[in-house]
Parts: structure tokens; sequence; C-alpha cells
């Protein structure tokens, strides 16, 4: 077990490195901003999905019970558009791409929440928390159905991105004339002709986008949580108004805040408003789930990372050569090598999750363990190979984990095993009748289906080239 005194992270609100101390010993309480079930996830969406499904591993592994709670907002405006163009209910909409956000989260092996609520699932709970706000004078319902956060009123507000009130630029919609202050924002939306709408004592509406967070993290983590995540495009005005809204409540909210980097292209973040997105289904069929995932966790969650299919080509062939040797280090050992934390592993993971300085570790790891394999030392194999698949498994990236299996899969892995031992047995036969012209055309057709055999004093090995 790792050591679970001494991990680190960092907080986007201290703007620090500190040691992560749990508001109940041994337990981690974690809210993660999820999808806006828009349309169809891509590459840059799952990121935060990934960074924050490696953080709550390693708690686990270090021995902490981790309540994690990933939210979906099935009602906003740009569902309520994207429903519109594509000529359905918003309510079908949001399910529609809410499945294709759980398929790609799947396919990447991102574990479950532990609860998963929807928006449109909890306008009891925001309805009674904007009540609070009103009551104690904190909000304001100015008669036509919407009700705003005063922010002048606030303390603390924009401590987390570190701005001023006065900067801050206005936008100009038509509300400002109904807000005490321009830069007060909406808790609720009076309702629209042909928009979904709930009944509130102060009209019909629905809530606004930051309204749901709070109320949902207050239902399922109580007042005060451990660790509040997303990306950072959502540290302004998002994150600065769950905090305003629920400390106006009296609640003490968050203690640690942690913000993921943008997926981007060409130094742009990833977004359809770009018109550079990726979808994860389409680059799902040009790479595994596994190596898709390994290449997203590659950069240090706090970094931008720049997405090319020539990087991500580059990575697959890097994965490929863990994967050969772990399949290696199997039939070696008889059975797939254990999994053992190291302590660079857990040294690396305890300062921030240092991802990039544990896939160096492996690097290393896999040079000793080839060499220890070439040598037929057992032991030092399975040494190397049990670290490798400790850290793999907080990756996400284990290939011996049964998420990255399926019987379809092990049917196709099977059929290759036997066509390649056929093609080996018919090359092998055509030697002993020292036929060399035919073993050499068989050879030559293995080769040619990107397959690399290498004759041995145990026999011959095979692998698929990478």
């Amino acid at each position: 077990m790792a050591d679970m005194k001494k991990l680190h992270l960092y907080d986007t609100a201290s703007r620090k490195v500190s040691e992560f101390k749990p508001i109940v010993a041994g337990q981690a309480s974690i809210y993660l901003c999820g999808a806006t079930v828009q349309a169809s996830p891509h590459v840059g969406h799952v990121r935060s999905g990934i960074n924050f499904d490696i953080l709550r591993r390693w708690l686990i592994a270090s021995g902490y019970k981790v309540t994690f709670i990933r939210n979906v907002t099935d009602i906003d405006d740009k569902i309520i558009h994207n429903a519109g163009h594509e000529d359905m209910p918003w309510w079908a909409l949001a399910m529609k791409y809410e499945r294709s956000f759980s398929d790609a989260y799947r396919a990447l092996n991102v574990m479950a929440p532990t609860y998963e609520p929807r928006a449109t699932g909890h306008i009891t709970q925001m309805i009674e928390l904007i009540e609070k706000l009103i009551a104690n004078g904190s909000a304001y319902a100015p008669g036509n159905g919407d009700v705003y956060l005063e922010v002048r009123k606030l303390k603390s507000y924009l401590t987390l991105s570190n701005q001023k009130l006065d900067d801050l630029l206005v936008a100009k919609d038509g509300e400002e004339k109904l807000k005490r202050d321009p830069r007060d924002f909406a808790l609720w939306k009076g309702a629209k002709e042909g928009e979904p709408y709930w009944p509130t004592p102060w009209g019909n509406g629905r809530p606004g986008w930051h309204i749901e967070c709070s109320a949902m993290a207050h239902a399922y983590l109580g007042e005060v949580f451990d660790i509040h995540g997303g990306g950072l495009d959502l540290i302004f005005p998002h994150h600065e108004n769950e905090i305003a809204q629920s400390e106006a409540a009296g609640y003490e909210f968050a203690r640690l805040w942690m913000h993921n980097a943008w997926v981007t292209t060409s130094g742009e973040k990833m977004s359809k408003s770009l018109g550079n997105s990726l979808k994860v289904d389409e680059v799902l069929k040009k790479v595994r789930g596994i190596e898709l995932r390994w290449y997203l966790s590659s950069a240090h969650y706090r970094s931008m990372l720049e997405f090319s299919f020539e990087a991500l080509d580059e990575a697959v062939v890097s994965f490929k050569r863990i994967e050969n040797f772990l399949t290696r280090a199997k039939e070696l050992l008889a059975s797939a090598p254990e999994i053992e934390i190291s302590q660079e592993l857990s040294d690396a993971l305890n300062d921030d999750l240092a991802v990039p300085q544990v896939l160096a570790q492996i690097s290393e790891w896999l040079k000793l363990g080839n060499s220890a394999l070439s040598a037929s030392d057992k032991a030092q194999v399975a040494r190397y190979a049990s670290y490798i698949r400790a850290a793999l498994s907080i990756i996400g990236t284990d290939p011996f984990d049964p998420a990255y299996s399926s019987s379809s899969s092990a049917d196709l892995t099977g059929a290759v095993d036997g066509l390649i031992s056929l093609l080996l047995e018919q090359r092998s036969a055509a030697r002993a009748r020292k036929d060399f012209a035919a073993a050499d055309q068989i050879r030559d057709q293995i080769i040619a289906m990107g397959i690399s055999i290498e004759d041995r004093a145990d026999g011959v090995r095979w692998s698929i080239n990478g």
C-alpha cells in the first residue's frame, strides 16, 4: 500500500502545492464538474475525466475510501438550442449525448462515479438553496421569474480567479436592466416561450448554470468536502459563482480546488466553436481505448496537451512495447505479473500526480525488464513487470485489466493466435524438409502482416510490430 501521508496537490485557490489533509481521516470526498450533454464528446472533453480518474485511483491505492461525484448538466441554453437543430425534445437530446459520454468514459476505462446526479433530478434542492439565499438577503427576485445573486455583498468573490469585480466585462443581453448590479449572476431564469420550466415561489423557470453544482455537492457531500475539480475554463465564471452562492448560504464548500489544463490543437483550446474538435468515437476507429487513454494521460494534468495524430501514433508505438514486454513476462512466469507499488511510483504520484515522471520510470523499468527477459531471469522479470503493472493500473492502462477485454476481442485474439501458430507450424515443417524457399515465403507473408518473428533456442516467438 502506498504512503497516504505524503500526498501533495496543487490548490488553485492558494496557488501552491501542499499536503492533502482530508476532512475525515482515511476518506476523500470529490466533486467533479461533468459533461454538459449537448453533443458528442471530443478528446478535450474526456481529459478531465481521465485526469481525475487517476487521482481517484491513486487515493484508493493509498488506502482512502473515496466518494466521487460527477454531475451531468442536462438542461441549459446550448441543449435547448441544439435540440431545435436536431428536431427532437431537449430531454431526448440530453439523454442521447449523455449515453455518448458514458460510452466514451467506458471505452477509456474511466471508473463510474460513486453517484452521477443529473441537474434535472435535483430541481427541488436548487429551489431550496435559492429560497435560503433570498431569505438571508443574498439574492433577489425582480419579479419576472429570474433570481440573481447580489455579488457586491460577497466578501471573497473572485478570489479563485484573482480578479477584481469592477474589472469584469458586463454582458449586454437585456438582463442588466433587471439587476441591481450588472455583474450579478442568475440563479434562476424565468420561463421563455417554448422552453422547459419548473414551478417556483417566484415564478416558472429553469435553473441557471451554476446553482446545480452547489445544490448537488451539498446533497451528496454535505456543507464541506475535500476536493472540487474541473477544467481550467471553469474557474471563471462557473467555479467562482459556485463558491459565491455556497458561501452566501453559509456553506464552507470545497477545501481544495484542482483544475486540469486543456487539450489544444494548433495552440488553441479544443472546442466546437473553433471547428477543431475530434470526437472520441472517431478517434477510437484509429486506435484502441487503452492507447488513447495512454496518450491523453501523458502530460501532467496542469499542462496543456497539444493533440496531433502523429503524437498519438508515437504514443501507440510506445505503449505496444510495454504491452509486448508484459505479454512475454506472463509467458515466462506462467501467469500475469503481480501488482507492486514501488517507492518511485509513490514518490512521483504523491508529488501532485507527476505522471510524466511515472512514464519516464516505466521506460527505465522496461529496459531493465527486457534485459532480464533476454537472460531468462524470472525474479527480475517479475520485479519490473510488477512495478510496470502497478503504474499502469493507476494510469488506467493496465492491459490485463478486465475493463479492456470482451468476449469479441478475446475471440479475435484467439483466432489471431491460432492463425499465426498455424503459419509458424507450416514454416517449421518446410524447414524440416529443407524447403527453405517455402519457409522464407511464409516468413515474408507473416512479416507483411505486421508481425515480427524471432527464432530462439526455445522455439519461435512472434509479436505485433510497434
